[in-house]
């Protein structure tokens, strides 16, 4: 999903507006999450991108999306971009910790 949402609209108010891109995000989100994975993949992970435009958008977390949403309404920006990319990962291997046994 690469897409700039306005947030200025004739009929609807801006906090339900929000609520709606909120929703279309999570609706996005679920929506990759639920389809097949490759072979050798375990879990889908996200590139997240967000800003007031694309060229300015920057690198966070997928969990932070509704908090810079949250921080653009409160500044005042009348459209903002989310980029969301999903991808296919795989679990690492867990570091194993040796005890050594001192009497």
């Amino acid at each position: 999903m690469k897409k700039t949402f306005t947030l200025t609209h004739p009929k609807l108010k801006p906090a339900r507006l929000v609520d709606a891109i909120k929703y279309e995000i999570k609706k996005y989100f679920k929506r990759e999450r639920n389809k097949q994975l490759p072979t050798g993949a375990d879990y889908w992970a996200f590139d997240c991108r967000f800003g007031t435009s694309e060229a300015e958008a920057e690198q966070v977390f997928p969990s932070d999306i509704n908090k810079q949403i949250d921080a653009a309404v409160a500044q005042g920006a009348t459209e903002f971009y989310v980029e969301i990319i999903a991808k296919a990962a795989e679990y690492g291997a867990r570091p194993t910790i040796i005890e050594d046994e001192q009497d």
